[in-house]
């Protein structure tokens, strides 16, 4: 995996990175199997919106209702917390 120190010329919005500055991490092109979590969340939106799907014609409703779902399904990277509830745990 490729490693590049946060800087303008590669983080696209580069503000919230200037205060405290971090490493980030860019995935070598063509390498999936480095982008984990992207990947499979990806394939659990297809479960909503198949490939083709115009964006466009979608609601805010629709788009709700979907990260609702993903946000109050139990994953098993989480022992069987929702990421929701993981959020809760970690803010408090």
């Amino acid at each position: 995996m490729a490693k590049r120190t946060s800087s303008a010329g590669h983080v696209a919005n580069p503000s919230p990175f200037t205060e405290h500055p971090v490493d980030v991490y860019f995935c070598d092109p063509k390498s999936p199997w480095q982008r984990g979590t992207n990947e499979n969340t990806n394939g659990l939106l297809r479960q909503y919106f198949p490939k083709g799907t115009n964006m466009k014609l979608l609601t805010q409703h629709d788009l709700d209702q979907a990260a609702y779902s993903l946000n109050t399904r139990p994953r098993q990277t989480l022992g069987g917390m929702t990421p929701s509830d993981k959020l809760a745990e970690t803010m408090q």
